[in-house]
């Protein structure tokens, strides 16, 4: 890796159970010159750790003993480093050469920016919606009742911005991007504690991109870097744990960040959050019996 992005660069993957996506990831990771290369793994027995340690001799790895969730998983793999900037990334990542370098880049370019996401392709090649607005309560609601079963409705739209104009030239700052892979500065992680893990799983990531704003940190989206994300591969096992952890950090994130009048609003929301949850395991199940 050119520019030495790699050695001022850690690695932090959070693994359970990705079977041998962990292997291919950090090979990409190590390929791309990382300083260091941490593996927190929640508790996986189906050989994706003894994989990855066995392409990665000097992989280091964190055994919590309990499946912690995302958030507080990874708050034990950044502590575990020193690097001035961090990659927190999902284990089933295909990292390119010269993408954390370009990361790297934009966060060298602009001191005020905390933490900047790359472009992230679905493997058939699509861009998938991964820098977002936090939503109006207008598009909250719509997307709550209509994203399910009607998934290119205009809140839904509105708030994933899938009709995003990916500019081919400087990183665009965003409310948010996913935590599915991002390089954040370190000093500005630290300073606001970290993820919140009181989150297990979803929304972890917009929480903490909404509190780095809050302290002045700008969060942007940086298209020069692209990865592959293959998506889903430990949260199907446990769909409907997945789905109640979404709606409960719904709800925290919406009891946490709304101010003035909102707040008479969230007896209503938790009641929409509720429906929501509900109609997500009815179409859950429909899936399942198709297949």
């Amino acid at each position: 890796m050119t520019g030495g992005a790699g050695r001022r660069t850690a690695a932090v993957v959070v693994n359970y159970e990705s079977g041998p996506a962990l292997a291919r990831c950090v090979a990409d990771l190590d390929a791309c010159g990382v300083r260091e290369l941490v593996v927190v793994d929640n508790g996986s027995d189906d050989g994706s750790l003894a994989a990855a340690r066995a392409t990665i001799r000097e992989l280091e790895v964190i055994l919590p003993g309990e499946n912690l969730g995302y958030g507080a998983a990874a708050n034990r793999g950044v502590a575990a480093s020193s690097s001035e900037f961090v990659l927190v990334c999902n284990p089933d990542l295909e990292v390119p050469p010269g993408a954390i370098e370009s990361l790297a880049a934009a966060l060298d370019d602009d001191p005020d920016c905390a933490l900047v996401g790359p472009l992230i392709r679905t493997p058939e090649g699509d861009r998938y919606p991964s820098a977002r607005r936090f939503p109006s309560m207008v598009d909250a609601a719509g997307h709550s009742l209509l994203g399910i079963f009607v998934p290119d409705n205009r809140f839904t739209r509105n708030y994933q911005r899938t009709e995003l104009e990916v500019p081919a030239g400087e990183p665009l700052v965003v409310d948010w991007v996913s935590g599915a892979c991002f390089l954040v500065r370190r000093t500005a992680f630290e300073l606001v504690g970290g993820f919140d893990e009181s989150y297990f799983m979803y929304l972890e990531d917009v929480d903490l991109c909404w509190r780095l704003g809050r302290a002045g940190w700008r969060v942007a989206y940086a298209t020069s870097a692209e990865v592959t994300h293959l998506q889903g591969r430990s949260t199907d096992r446990h769909p409907y744990r997945m789905i109640l952890e979404h709606h409960r950090s719904l709800l925290r994130f919406a009891s946490r960040s709304s101010t003035g009048w909102r707040k008479a609003l969230l007896p209503p929301v938790a009641v929409g959050v509720a429906v929501r949850a509900c109609l997500a395991c009815l179409a859950c199940v429909s899936r399942s019996r198709q297949r």
